[in-house]
């Protein structure tokens, strides 16, 4: 079976068997990245005085208000412009890029969250296009973002559409002319993207992919017609 290690294959990592797994690791991260307990566990915030007898007194409570809601659009559909622009300089199809972007959303894509999960993970993937620190310094090479960190990933989704728009680009030129599989180009860079290089290949030639290879591809199935709408949805 190949492992999952998207945008950077050969970690060995599966960052994306199933999105429980982060939500699993979310109240460990969160408490990491607000250090709300000390090292032995304990509230750190000092004790309160005893209430006197005149504040245990009933009060009429204050009108409860609504709990805010977050206006912040996460869709990956709100890149659309971003990834026309970065598939055309990279000369992929946009319509993929937009569909692995919707692939790579299955996991929450806050930064702060993305850093306290790499404290805990420092070969974690970083930012909305899930790209491991090899994939990407292998991507920047000679690219416009060649001086870019893969530190600055999750502070800044354009940049991450970039770097994935190439490595989809490194992907492709991996691919031989023709392969007997049954597999589209666009499929092939998908698994490519999921599974790293030589799986590609291998899935090109005739391998079986493993369970996750194969759920990273019915996802992309299963998200192809919402990516192609947002890519469509510009003037």
């Amino acid at each position: 079976m190949f492992r999952h290690t998207s945008a950077g294959g050969g970690t060995g990592v599966e960052e994306h068997r199933g999105g429980w797994r982060w939500l699993a690791a979310l109240a460990v991260a969160a408490a990491v990245a607000g250090g709300v307990a000390t090292r032995d566990g304990h509230d750190p915030s000092p004790a309160q005085p005893p209430a006197s007898s005149a504040a245990s007194a009933p009060r009429s409570s204050p009108p409860s208000r609504p709990a805010p809601t977050s206006t912040t659009d996460h869709s990956p559909a709100r890149l659309a412009a971003q990834v026309v622009k970065h598939a055309d300089s990279a000369r992929v199809n946009p319509h993929l890029l937009m569909a692995i972007a919707y692939n790579e959303s299955n996991k929450p894509h806050d930064p702060a969250l993305e850093r306290a999960w790499q404290k805990i993970k420092p070969d974690a993937a970083l930012g909305i296009t899930n790209m491991h620190k090899a994939a990407f310094d292998e991507a920047k090479q000679g690219r416009g973002f060649a001086d870019r960190n893969w530190q600055e990933l999750p502070d800044d989704p354009d940049l991450a559409i970039e770097a994935a728009a190439w490595h989809l680009h490194d992907l492709a030129a991996q691919l031989p002319p023709t392969w007997p599989a049954p597999y589209t180009r666009d499929e092939l860079l998908a698994l490519g993207y999921n599974a790293g290089a030589n799986n590609m290949k291998a899935f090109a030639h005739g391998a079986t992919p493993g369970e996750v290879a194969q759920s990273y591809l019915d996802r992309l199935h299963g998200n192809w017609t919402t990516a192609g709408e947002a890519i469509r949805s510009l003037p």
